[in-house]
């Protein structure tokens, strides 16, 4: 005999704590687990087990399917808890966010109120990328899959209302689509596979067929063995996976199989089961869903509000907080909701309505009003206007697909027209830009950008960035052997100016606030970067003076080494540091930066050299900010309106006489 519909099975309970607690620990950065977000796929597969065997004994048994019924369970279940966090975290995101972040709050807000912020998350950054630590709401992408998932099963089962005998194999047909998808796309687009439903729909249908295929039949009671592989297998996943090999994918499978090898022998009467089905890992389980709402936003704004961790000690204080607060959860928020019986579907509706109009009333607003920038003091708000004045228009860019330059991207600048300057860099093009394409139009003359994040400008040159991916230093090396492939067809090109952070590519690393990103380069036969980065001039200078009448270097912006416009906000927004602690880490006497770019001059040769410096140094120091004002985004890139402030340095580029 089955199990009745609704039976309690304690040990499922104690899965989700093997799930929830790896997850957790991995966002504290606990040493080790690597692969503790593979918890969220053991969620999955429960998700999948759970839901479709919901469904399907429905669907077998009344030949029907009370959608109505089924999603008021969905709300009672998931609504209270994330609306109750939703306004904890609005509520502490006003008085410590900056406003570009509560903005990008409050869009993240209206997506996940309407279960899209994976959508959102996809086009944004990736799961594993810098920066992805500050999303308060990135948690949520989870919840939008497993919802995006509750409308597609019901759909799919009343699309095959009228060839029942159809429907087994058309939902294997979609496993085995959307695995394929995700081993398929996963090495060259891992944030889409990563985020987005169809590429995760398999480890949820994975569930499903595991539940429609034991429907009607006793329940196994396989041996032991069973359940230590499924055990031994999930465990593994946590320590074993790793993101660098391209997650999910093929590594996916762990995990997911694993969890299928549990919960189909899930009634065996084995130490596993019997393990999973104590009073602590029940409870756990039973927090879990909370507990997965509380940890990150208390992980993202603790980590933000102390700017890092001072050791495991302070870590482990706020998972200790983060389980408080589930527990609250639990106990006075999901239990007393979900205990509410038989509501009418007009009550849930309602109940429902007034917290998502809040959330997207307040959310909208938070964006369309800058992140309130009111909120803060005149000198915090010039940091704060630094920190946004970092975005350029770049919508005439363009990527050829074939043909010359195919695959690198084309950034004109200035009137319509052939380009007759060439500006090729790294982000520090990307940081002047505005200041270029003023020159451009003043001077009435068209110019041409090719930029390239951390990818010095040299022919020859290829490089291993500590803060990039083997496919990003793949790029660059493929874009820089294109660009000189395909010189020839820059026939209206005069001038060229090169850009980058030389000092950073002499070096082979930051400085400062960014000291831990190193970089090594190599090519031309050469050891050590100041020798290859001679190498790569005395190649690129001369084939650049061969085509083009002029070619110039651009002197490198002065690194202010401890600035961060984000970081000095906050100091003063927090009371971390008073306004004059706040001036003297945006200085640093000019002879250090003389110093710092000293190895990398001598890389040069003889080379026409543009001068950057004015604006920022005097006789004595350098220095981020000039009277109110802060001109740099962070230590080593300036912002739109400093760019703009340094146009004049340019003009000589934009002038269509040749010298002889």
């Amino acid at each position: 005999m089955t199990p009745e519909p609704h039976a309690y099975r304690p040990e499922i309970d104690g899965l989700r704590m093997i799930a929830i607690l790896p997850v957790v620990l991995y966002h504290f950065d606990t040493p080790g687990l690597e692969g503790g977000f593979a918890g969220v796929d053991v969620f999955f597969v429960i998700s999948g087990y759970l839901i479709g065997g919901i469904l399907w004994r429905e669907y077998r048994e009344t030949g029907r399917l009370s959608l109505a019924r089924f999603y008021i369970r969905r709300v009672k279940r998931l609504a209270p808890a994330f609306f109750g966090m939703a306004a904890i975290a609005s509520l502490v995101g006003w008085f410590i966010l900056l406003p570009f972040e509560f903005r990008e709050y409050g869009k993240s807000l209206v997506a996940a109120t309407v279960y899209l912020s994976n959508i959102l998350f996809f086009r944004g950054e990736g799961y594993f990328d810098i920066g992805a630590d500050s999303k308060v709401l990135l948690h949520t992408w989870s919840l939008s899959v497993e919802e995006q998932f509750y409308i597609a099963l019901p759909l799919l089962m009343l699309l095959f209302a009228r060839w029942k005998a159809f429907l087994f194999a058309a939902i294997w047909v979609a496993f085995l689509a959307s695995l394929a998808a995700s081993i398929w796309l996963t090495p060259t687009n891992q944030t889409a596979a990563f985020y987005l439903f169809h590429f995760r729909a398999w480890e949820l249908l994975a569930g499903v067929l595991l539940a429609m295929t034991t429907f009607g039949k006793a329940p196994l009671k396989g041996p032991g063995w069973i359940s230590w592989l499924g055990l031994s297998m999930v465990s593994l996943s946590f320590f074993w996976i790793n993101p660098a090999r391209g997650f999910p994918g093929w590594q996916a499978i762990l995990p997911v199989a694993g969890t299928l090898l549990l919960l189909a022998n899930g009634r065996s009467d084995n130490a596993v089961n019997r393990l999973l089905s104590m009073s602590g890992p029940v409870f756990v389980g039973k927090i879990s869903y909370s507990l997965y709402l509380w940890h990150w936003p208390v992980f993202v704004y603790s980590n933000y509000w102390r700017d890092g961790y001072s050791g495991w000690l302070e870590a482990a204080f706020w998972i200790v907080l983060s389980v408080a607060f589930a527990i609250l959860s639990w106990r006075f928020v999901e239990t007393p909701f979900r205990r509410i019986s038989r509501p009418s579907g007009r009550t849930v509706l309602a109940a429902l309505a007034v917290p998502s109009c809040v959330a997207l009333g307040f959310g909208l607003l938070a964006y369309l009003q800058d992140g309130f920038a009111q909120r803060f003091d005149r000198a915090t708000r010039a940091h704060i206007q630094a920190s946004g004045d970092f975005l350029q228009d770049w919508s005439r860019c363009h990527v050829p697909s074939e043909g010359a330059f195919a695959g690198v991207e084309l950034c004109p600048i200035g009137p319509e027209g052939e380009p007759e300057v060439l500006i090729w860099g790294d982000s520090h093009v990307r940081a002047i830009k505005e200041g270029l394409e003023l020159a451009a139009w003043e001077a009435d003359v068209p110019g041409l950008i090719i930029w390239h994040a951390g990818c010095p400008p040299l022919f020859g040159v290829a490089k291993t960035e500590s803060y990039a991916t083997q496919q990003e230093d793949a790029a660059c090396a493929r874009a820089k052997a294109t660009i000189e492939r395909d010189l020839g067809a820059l026939d209206t090109i005069h001038t060229v100016l090169l850009v980058g952070r030389w000092s950073y590519y002499a070096t082979g690393h930051g400085i400062g606030l960014d000291k831990d990103n190193t970089i090594q380069l190599s090519g031309h036969g050469k050891a050590g970067n100041p020798a290859v980065l001679k190498a790569g001039f005395a190649k690129t200078l001369p084939r650049l003076r061969s085509q083009f009448d002029r070619v110039f270097v651009f002197e490198q912006i002065p690194e202010i080494p401890l600035y961060d416009s984000r970081r000095a906000a906050r100091d003063l927004a927090h009371g971390h540091r008073s306004p004059a602690q706040v001036a003297n880490r945006a200085r640093v006497p000019r002879n250090s930066v003389q110093q710092r770019q000293a190895s990398a001059l001598e890389t040069f040769g003889d080379v026409r050299l543009l001068e950057s410096w004015g604006e920022f140094c005097d006789a004595r120091d350098c220095s981020a900010l000039k009277g109110d004002e802060s001109l740099y985004f962070d230590n080593n890139h300036i912002t739109n309106s400093a760019a703009r402030k340094i146009n004049p340095r340019f003009q000589s580029l934009f002038t269509r006489e040749v010298a002889q």
